[in-house]
């Protein structure tokens, strides 16, 4: 109930500024359960997916949104939840299988999954390698996937920034995808990384966005050491320490630091991973 107050009350507002469009609203199905996979690029991108759609979606979302204190932290547990979202513990190990075990429940009542493959939000804007989780997900509960693209959430909200910006944000779908000539083989890990790397091509595809072959995670991590490094450099040569958690200013693309492309995902060929699951 909660969910579609939320909705009605926010939809006024967000569809005045930021005019959202929205294309292929026809390959979401009207009934019965999908994932929905997207590229991650800001926070919005989970008020607006939803908004757009006149199902309600459930997202996978970290649990750090749900276990803040205080007042604030109250207010967005019940934000959160509010616009479907579904704590999880993203820590790995046990936890990951706890996410995949809720993810297949919501699928199990014949609702939509949202979920980003990427795992966290680009910090540059690109398309970054996609985890298995969300082919082990399409597999156990025998689903489809659809493959859905943002656009310019990046640039109203990237990560850092508080106020949004007000440009024009929208969404493309994609054909959903069907992988149940895979169904039999959903303990093989090179299925499962050739079901995702079908699904990062289609997203590719859908939002022109250049693809990195490396996890976003990985790339904040190298963004934030260089960072941390220009930074002391910066201090030495002022005289000066460098100030616990200072950082320098980000480079520019092509800059020391930044992840290289290394082309974009293959996509499947069933005939290879099970050639190779037979060798295996």
């Amino acid at each position: 109930m909660f969910y579609w107050v939320v909705k009605v009350v926010l939809s006024p507002f967000l569809r005045t500024f930021w005019r959202p469009w929205i294309e292929g609203l026809e390959h979401v199905p009207a009934e019965g359960p999908a994932i929905l996979a997207s590229n991650h690029l800001s926070f919005l991108d989970s008020i607006f997916l939803p908004l757009m759609l006149p199902r309600r979606v459930t997202f996978l979302a970290k649990m750090d949104y749900f276990t803040q204190g205080g007042l604030k932290g109250r207010a967005k547990r019940m934000f959160f939840s509010g616009v479907g979202q579904l704590p999880i513990d993203r820590s790995g190990g046990k936890a990951s299988d706890a996410a995949l075990r809720s993810g297949v429940r919501v699928l199990s009542g014949g609702k939509l999954l949202g979920i980003y493959p990427e795992g966290t939000r680009s910090p540059d804007g690109r398309l970054y390698r996609g985890k298995v989780g969300v082919a082990r997900m399409a597999l156990e509960a025998k689903v489809l996937v659809v493959p859905v693209a943002m656009f310019g959430t990046f640039e109203v909200q990237p990560q850092g920034r508080t106020i949004p910006r007000i440009r024009r944000v929208g969404m493309r779908i994609g054909r959903p995808l069907d992988f149940s000539r895979y169904q039999d083989m959903a303990d093989d890990r090179f299925v499962l990384r050739s079901i995702t790397d079908e699904i990062m091509y289609e997203l590719m595809q859908l939002s022109g966005q250049e693809y990195v072959d490396m996890y976003a995670q990985q790339a904040k991590d190298e963004l934030a050491a260089s960072r941390a490094a220009a930074a002391a450099a910066v201090a030495e040569l002022s005289g000066t320490a460098a100030a616990p958690g200072s950082a320098a200013v980000p480079g520019r693309p092509g800059e020391p630091g930044k992840p290289k492309r290394t082309g974009a995902p293959r996509q499947a060929d069933p005939a290879r991973a099970s050639a190779t699951r037979e060798s295996d």
